[in-house]
C-alpha cells in the first residue's frame, strides 16, 4: 500500500516533466510511473547490483529514451547530479533498514537542492524506527513549513511529501487532480491511498491556517 502512497504526488503535479528514483527494489513504482507517465522521464539509482541483476524477473522496462536505471550510491547522486527534476522518490532500504546516508541532514539539504523549484520530494519512512521524529525534523530543516505527512493504513509507513518553495494546496477528494491519461483501473487503485493524502492536505491546511492566526 505504501507504494500507492508515493505516487501522491500526482495530487499536487499530474505531469511531472522528470522523476529521480532513489532505490529500484521490486520495482513496482517504476513500472507504474513508466506505463502511466508517458511523457515523463524516469531515472532509477540503485546502488545494488544483484538487485538491478533480478530487472528482467521483475519484468522492468528496459533502459530507453525516457526511462533508465544506473548503478551508484543514491545520496552521492543526489550530491553531485547536475540534473534537476520535479519528482525525488526515496524509497532506498536495504537489509538492514535506511542507510544513514539516506537520512541525513545533508541528504535532505541535497535533494531539496536538487529539485526545481515547486518540486516534490517522497520519502518513505518506517513509523516505528527510533529515529523517525529525527528523520522528519531533517526534512523539516530543509523544505520548511512545505512537509505534508500521510501514514498508511496499517500504521507501518509513513510518506512525507515536502515541496521546494510551495506549499501543499488544500485538496478535496471532489477535486482531485490526475493525469489525462490515467487508465480507469490505475485511477481506481490508487483512489484509497489518494483520499487519504487528501484528507491529510486538508489537515495540513487547517493546522496552518490556526498557526496564522
Amino acid at each position: 500500500e505504501y507504494t500507492r502512497m508515493m505516487m501522491g504526488f500526482l495530487l499536487f503535479m499530474a505531469e511531472p516533466q522528470n522523476i529521480t528514483m532513489i532505490g529500484l527494489g521490486g520495482g513496482s513504482l517504476a513500472k507504474f510511473c513508466y506505463r502511466h507517465l508517458p511523457q515523463t522521464r524516469i531515472l532509477v539509482v540503485e546502488i545494488n547490483p544483484h538487485v538491478i541483476a533480478l530487472r528482467d524477473e521483475f519484468h522492468i522496462p528496459s533502459d530507453d529514451d525516457r526511462f533508465s536505471v544506473v548503478r551508484a550510491d543514491g545520496a552521492q547522486y543526489v550530491r553531485t547530479s547536475a540534473s534537476a527534476c520535479d519528482i525525488l522518490m526515496v524509497d532506498g532500504y536495504d537489509s538492514e533498514g535506511l542507510p544513514q546516508s539516506l537520512c541525513s541532514q545533508r541528504f535532505y539539504d541535497d535533494g531539496c537542492a536538487l529539485l526545481r523549484p515547486g518540486g516534490i520530494m517522497v520519502v518513505n519512512l518506517q513509523s516505528s524506527h527510533e529515529h523517525y521524529a529525527i528523520h522528519l525534523d531533517r526534512i523539516r530543516r530543509s523544505f520548511g513549513d512545505s512537509v505534508l505527512v500521510a501514514g498508511d493504513k496499517d500504521g507501518c509507513n509513513s510518506i512525507v511529501f515536502a515541496r521546494k518553495g510551495l506549499g501543499f494546496e488544500q485538496i478535496r477528494q471532489s477535486a482531485m487532480r490526475l493525469p489525462q491519461h490515467l487508465d480507469a483501473a490505475a485511477a481506481t487503485a490508487l483512489l484509497p491511498a489518494l483520499t487519504q493524502i487528501a484528507a491529510a492536505s486538508r489537515l495540513f491546511k487547517q493546522q496552518g491556517e490556526s498557526a496564522g492566526g
